[in-house]
């Protein structure tokens, strides 16, 4: 009998534990390998945090968390954290469902992160969310098809007319198979080459100084992109699979040795590497080419940061902030980083895989931090804020796919920015 009461003591004891736990949604967009590091750094803390209990919840996209999350609020039942993607920013902001992360009470020490990501999610001189996965874009050569070209794999093409130079030169050696250049049909390509022309994608400072109100698809920095793309294409020289926004598929053309060049995320940089060691033609990282006679300004960060939902108590929002703090701390970011290619958003992670020798080991790495660190902050690289950036996205890459398709540049991108400026009208709307 007293070994019996003993044991249901111990379950009600273990009972009582699991019901004192409070439990805190975190609604995030990855998969595989990536989810499950999420999962295990929520484990670590839950572990180390007995009174909370982190619940990662995967979604099928940063659009489809952001939905979840905005329906979840409606419903009375918000998620405590959410991974909104950059261009989520001025939507997430505008939606009053999250409390900027440095009103939050608590310690928040915003020194140790590296500028131009934290430039990103500064809005109106607050930091609003946590940076997490941050990444630009690079370059991916592939060494043999150069060498077939006569061409130096260490001295990639810096620029649009260097490009186009290099995969004339893949053409006279004969290579009529290959293709020369892919990348997925990506507004984020298109915004980082505005960026390293000191060129805002929208007006009143990149919507910084005051609500975008207007893009700027037909000035001269745009052109610049569009006619350098349809250069490309009119010539044969880029390949794509013909779907917006499929970056698996260009990376595919790539990853099977069918593309001299290839412009991707640094995310990519770990499964290209290695996808150019089994093929045999070695692949290298460049600097992203720019257009001819423009300094190099820099890139706009690319990825997302965690969020932190208004609707929850205060003492959920604080832990769910030290969690995340926790899951970006110095060694934490050193992992992510070494997993997946992102940067790792902390100064401090910086420097200890520098002192490991990680970039001097792993070179195809210390291309994208140069490139971030490099960068000069302006309101063009710090990246532009628009409520319907999402669908903006959708309008410019839906004009450049026209200019593939035979239409003038000028033409389709003139539609292109009156169909963005008709977009932001009605969505700056809900606000006047």
């Amino acid at each position: 009998m007293k070994r019996l009461v003993i044991f249901f003591s111990l379950v009600l004891l273990l009972a009582s534990t699991a019901m004192a736990q409070t439990k805190i949604d975190f609604f995030e967009a990855f998969s595989t390998e990536r989810l499950q590091w999420i999962k295990d750094r929520a484990a670590e803390w839950n572990q180390q945090n007995p009174d909370y209990q982190i619940v990662v919840t995967p979604k099928a996209s940063y659009r489809d968390a952001l939905n979840a999350a905005i329906l979840g609020a409606r419903q009375g039942n918000p998620p405590a954290l959410v991974q909104i993607f950059e261009v989520g920013s001025q939507q997430a902001t505008d939606s009053g469902l999250f409390v900027p992360v440095g009103n939050i009470p608590g310690s928040f020490d915003t020194s140790d992160y590296i500028k131009p990501v934290l430039d990103y999610y500064t809005i109106g001189g607050t930091v609003n969310s946590i940076p997490f996965n941050s990444s630009n874009a690079v370059m991916f050569v592939n060494s043999a098809l150069m060498q077939k070209a006569g061409l130096n794999p260490d001295n990639p093409p810096e620029t649009f007319g260097d490009v186009v130079k290099d995969c004339d030169a893949l053409r006279a050696a004969g290579d009529s198979q290959d293709s020369c250049m892919t990348f997925a049909l990506h507004s984020w390509f298109y915004e980082q080459w505005m960026a390293e022309q000191n060129a805002p994608l929208a007006n009143n400072d990149n919507g910084r100084s005051g609500r975008a109100t207007e893009v700027n698809l037909t000035s001269d920095a745009s052109l610049n992109i569009v006619n350098w793309i349809k250069e490309l294409n009119d010539k044969g020289y880029y390949t794509y699979t013909g779907k917006l926004e499929d970056w698996n598929g260009s990376e595919a053309i790539f990853n099977q040795g069918q593309a001299m060049f290839h412009i991707d995320s640094t995310s990519e940089v770990n499964a290209i590497t290695k996808a150019g060691q089994d093929g045999g033609w070695g692949a290298t990282t460049a600097a992203l080419p720019i257009p001819d006679g423009s300094p190099r300004e820099g890139v706009v960060i690319g990825g997302a940061s965690i969020w932190i939902s208004k609707g929850v108590p205060q003492d959920v929002q604080q832990a769910a902030r030290n969690f995340v703090l926790y899951m970006t701390n110095t060694d934490n970011m050193i992992s992510w980083h070494k997993l997946t290619g992102y940067f790792p958003v902390r100064i401090s992670s910086v420097n200890k895989l520098d002192q490991q020798g990680w970039f001097r080991d792993n070179p195809n790495y210390a291309v994208a931090f140069k490139q971030l660190l490099n960068t000069k902050s302006s309101t063009a690289t710090a990246g532009a804020l628009m409520g319907p950036f999402p669908q903006i996205r959708t309008i410019i890459e839906e004009g450049i796919q026209k200019v593939l398709n035979g239409a003038s540049v000028d033409s389709a991108m003139g539609q292109a920015e009156k169909l963005a400026n008709q977009a932001l009208q009605q969505y700056n709307s809900n606000f006047q």
